[in-house]
């Protein structure tokens, strides 16, 4: 079995508790036009490794983890290679070690008993998952995306359904979900799920603006500033991370 990676990083400390392992994979079905890893979409030119070779890798920095930290898996979108990510975090979990999926859920299929029968499967391994719920409308999130949100809005039921941990991520741009009656229909849906340990507000930010004029592809979102600090506060507000906006 095989894996397409893109990097590896160790010593992370913003993709799950403690310091963490983290691993890069190759390969997004999305287009989220705020995305800062385009050089991830594509498979090609990936690096080739195996799951043992990975999880000997990531053991060499178990020290780390007796801080409480682990490995993460993100990407691109590691659902993607499903059987991959499932044989590492196995290994994983054979060593004692916590795992941490990054993922935008947007395999899921929970009309489909095989689709759900390898995310059964899968979450035997996984400790916690950090989820993006990149848009709560479903037309605005096709437009943000290229896809529906109905699979990751599902996914995330599934979750708190089997009881599997997860921090919420939720990018924060002006125009697209910088608005009030979105952060509020986000936190009613997030409301509704009992595993939720967190919700991460992220700010859009243009630190990947340059990998595309490097590869070549138009950035959709030129001219988009990032948020201001009050608006940022005004979303954790919103989306009941802080209690007030003072």
């Amino acid at each position: 079995m095989i894996g397409k990676i893109h990097s590896f990083f160790a010593g992370g400390t913003v993709d799950g508790p403690g310091i963490r392992y983290v691993i890069f994979v190759k390969g997004c079905p999305l287009r989220c036009l705020y995305c800062h890893n385009p050089d991830t979409w594509s498979q090609e030119g990936a690096e080739e490794h195996t799951p043992e070779d990975i999880v000997k890798e990531a053991l060499r920095y178990r020290g780390y983890f007796a801080t409480g930290g682990g490995v993460t898996i993100t990407g691109g979108e590691p659902l993607m290679q499903m059987e991959f990510v499932t044989e590492v975090f196995r290994l994983l979990k054979l060593n004692k070690v916590h795992t941490a999926l990054d993922t935008s859920g947007i395999y899921f299929k929970k009309d489909d008993p095989e689709v759900v029968a390898k995310f059964d499967e899968l979450m035997k391994y996984v400790d916690l998952v950090l989820l993006d719920i990149k848009h709560i409308d479903d037309g605005e999130h096709l437009k943000l995306t290229g896809k529906h949100n109905k699979n990751v809005l599902d996914f995330a039921e599934y979750l708190s359904n089997k009881g599997i941990k997860m921090w919420i991520r939720h990018v924060l741009v002006p125009g697209i979900t910088l608005n009030d009656e979105y952060l509020k229909r986000t936190k009613e849906f997030i409301d509704t799920l009992k595993t939720v340990e967190k919700i991460e507000v992220l700010p859009y930010h243009t630190m990947g603006k340059v990998k595309y004029e490097n590869l070549g592809i138009p950035y959709r979102l030129e001219g988009v500033e990032p948020p201001t600090k009050e608006e940022v506060r005004h979303a954790k507000y919103m989306l009941g991370v802080i209690k007030d906006v003072a």
